[in-house]
């Protein structure tokens, strides 16, 4: 134990120093300064102030939506197919139709099962068919409305550059946004009260925008402006809603990035006609009244699949592929609960914090120093060097500090000595069982190993419990208790180690200090 190998040496100064390094933000009045990977721990919405909004996504309204969608596919259908039929109409989850010819029902029914997946059709005593989604099917398209209209909030919110902001889903139909720093509600009441709407219109090749804004905009057309500045004049009725897009996703077509697209059947089949008869025209992709991309038809694209290609990156495919599975399925959103928490709140949650971290510290020193003497100030050093590495190891990962995390730090102060202490009452043990004083230090930390990982790994096991099972300021305590168990454990035993290896190397005593 008295022979450290000088490459362990090395390893181990290097992490303090990386730790200390990554710490250092936090002492700086000026962080702002500092490289974007060199940065302070992120504060919280109960540390630093801001707004927490619980926003409800109204599920249902998209529902309806897709319900009135089934029943235009339907009536083509029948239509198309020359099937007698009444009192065709959607509700709230289903649509009705009534067939009073059992063999054009039974027709009928196999051709509404293919106009989404997931539809099934149930037939009533009274020769009607009613068309709904399965309940595994209805679960899975209220989870993909929520995590869309997560993706909305997301974009919205990162418009107003607001750091660190939490967006999350609680239960079935709910998120939570909190925006640490953000003082005023209503204006992300306002922003995110608009209902983004997808659409695909046609790009009017025969006008520009100088003849539009001198009085000749063609009928039927109006002027939109893209992302990139450009002002288009397009259709205003749009060729195909983005309530019949299902998916996108950022892909590769001859080593290029490219933006693929499926449509669901009726989206596919108004698709297909629409480029079909538009090849070399500008199909402009419009999201929230702004055109963010408008490529050229190469060809009629069938089978309710496409490819957006262009002058993309990987980067900006990926966007688009993301602006468009967040325009697939808007959903209007409530707000149910707003709640400002000011600065001067967060200002004093953070001085508590510290002062409850001081008294801790100094009642752990205290004991330390009364119960093992000089070892106790061995011991000192290793708890400043955990506090170090936690708060290095939090800046590092760009986690977010909030109050229970802060309780996650105070109780990881405690919990810190726990391991120095078995391993000092086990040295106790050897010194009066006869051993000498470098074999005892030695039995101290070896025959102690087990019983602190032991200890350790169960708070560990319940840390990943809160973190797995927990949302929000759970899951930060969660993370704060995890980063600390593996700190303290280092600084403990390796730490506390390497200063008690070169103090018995350097005065070579012949009895312990404790």
């Amino acid at each position: 134990m008295y022979k450290l190998s000088k490459s362990r040496v090395i390893l181990i100064l290097a992490i303090c120093f990386l730790g200390i390094f990554f710490a250092i933000p936090n002492m700086i009045s000026n962080p702002e300064s500092l490289p974007k990977w060199w940065q302070p721990v992120n504060l919280g919405l109960d540390l630093q102030g801001g707004s927490n909004l619980l926003l409800k996504v109204q599920v249902d309204d998209v529902i309806k939506e897709r319900m009135a969608s089934i029943e235009d596919s339907a009536r083509q259908i029948l239509r198309e197919n020359k099937i007698r039929y009444k009192n065709l109409n959607a509700g709230d989850a289903s649509v009705k139709v009534l067939i009073e010819n059992a063999s054009s029902r039974s027709k009928a029914s196999s051709l509404f099962a293919k106009i989404d997946d997931g539809i099934v059709i149930n037939e009533n005593e009274d020769g009607s068919l009613e068309i709904s989604y399965s309940d595994v099917a209805l679960n899975k398209l209220k989870m993909r409305i929520v995590d869309q209209s997560i993706e909305i909030v997301r974009r919205r919110i990162d418009e107003l550059g607001t750091k660190e902001p939490v967006i999350q889903s609680q239960g079935v139909d709910r998120i939570v946004v909190q925006l640490p720093g953000l003082q005023n509600p209503e204006y992300v009441k306002t922003l995110l009260g608009k209902t983004a709407k997808m659409a695909f219109h046609l790009v009017d090749s025969r006008s520009n925008a100088a003849d539009a804004r001198r009085g000749k905009l063609p009928a039927n057309t109006r002027l939109i402006q893209s992302v990139d500045g450009e002002t288009l004049v397009i259709s205003r009725k749009p060729l195909v809603g983005g309530e019949n897009l299902t998916d996108a996703q950022a892909s590769f077509q001859e080593g290029q990035p490219v933006v693929s697209f499926k449509f669901n059947s009726l989206g596919g089949k108004k698709f297909g006609e629409a480029t079909k008869n538009n090849i070399g025209e500008r199909l402009a992709i419009v999201l929230d009244n702004e055109v963010i991309s408008a490529p050229v038809i190469q060809s009629a694209i069938l089978g309710g699949n496409g490819i957006i290609s262009g002058n993309f990156t990987v980067k900006s495919a990926n966007d688009l592929a993301l602006l468009l599975r967040s325009g697939a399925l808007p959903a209007p959103l409530e707000v149910l609960e707003e709640r400002t928490v000011g600065a001067g709140l967060g200002a004093d949650s953070i001085r508590e914090g510290v002062t409850a971290s001081i008294i801790g510290l100094i009642a752990v020193v205290a004991f330390m120093l009364a119960a093992y003497g000089l070892f106790g100030v061995f011991t000192t050093c290793a708890v400043f060097m955990n506090l170090f590495l936690m708060l290095g190891a939090l800046s590092f990962m760009g986690a977010t500090l909030t109050l229970p995390g802060i309780a996650g730090i105070i109780l990881t102060i405690g919990m810190a000595v726990d391991a120095n202490v078995l391993i000092f009452e086990r040295m106790r043990e050897e010194v009066k069982n006869g051993r000498s004083t470098k074999d005892a230090a030695e039995a101290g930390f070896n025959e102690a190993w087990g019983t602190i990982v032991d200890s350790n790994l169960t708070t560990l096991v319940a840390a990943l419990v809160l973190f797995y099972f927990g949302t929000g300021p759970v899951r930060g305590f969660a993370v704060t208790l995890a980063i600390g168990i593996a700190t303290s454990m280092f600084t403990s035993v390796t730490v506390t180690r390497l200063i008690i290896t070169a103090w018995l190397n350097k005065y070579k005593p012949t009895k312990l200090p404790i």
